[in-house]
């Protein structure tokens, strides 16, 4: 074999060397951009804050019942979160007289969130809640709650949240959590 011939045979011997090299180096930085990639999801999923409020079991009865003053099984948290309710629902918006828990649950059911306050509460802090109500054109309502123990009452499908003062940030963050989430149950 000439010298020439060698010298050609050494030289593509070290570009296919210097490829082989190259192939390994990418798949090890794929390799290393993928399992850091993986680690990144794994620590903002484990460090993801928690949703609002208190989550409660679905009752297994979402049925309807023909008024609100109809018989059915008693709810599971009051105000309720889920259960047996009526085929329609309560406009958004503000109410200054109590609409039927049976209503209520149904505008839950369908996507909503519903704000209690007692009957104790002060002319601020249920002009704060109707400001708050305001800003959404669908899927919010405040409902008043004469005899509800505590002084405010977030709840959503499944979700309820008690404050003892009006705490707007808190009150929004529920809201932004919840509202617009279908929870009607799904066919085959």
């Amino acid at each position: 074999m000439s010298e020439k011939a060698a010298n050609k045979k050494l030289a593509a011997a070290r570009r296919a060397e210097r490829e082989k090299r190259r192939r390994l180096v990418r798949r090890i930085g794929w390799t290393c951009g993928s399992a850091l990639l993986i680690a990144a999801i794994a620590v903002l999923v484990a460090n993801r804050p928690p949703k609002p409020g208190e989550k409660v079991d679905i009752m297994a009865d979402q049925s309807h019942i023909a008024s609100p003053t109809s018989p059915h099984k008693p709810y599971n948290t009051d105000p309720p979160t889920s259960g047996q309710h009526v085929e329609y629902i309560a406009p958004w918006g503000v109410h200054k007289e109590p609409v039927a828990k049976e209503i209520l649950v149904h505008n839950l059911e369908d996507a909503g969130v519903v704000i209690y306050y007692n009957g104790s509460a002060d002319a601020d802090t249920v002009a704060k809640l109707e400001e708050v109500v305001k800003r959404y054109s669908r899927y919010v309502l405040v409902n008043p709650y004469p005899d509800m123990p505590n002084a405010i009452t977030l709840t959503a499908w499944g979700r309820i949240d008690r404050l003892d003062t009006f705490d707007e940030k808190r009150i929004t963050d529920f809201i932004q959590a919840y509202k617009g989430i279908d929870h009607h149950p799904r066919s085959g």
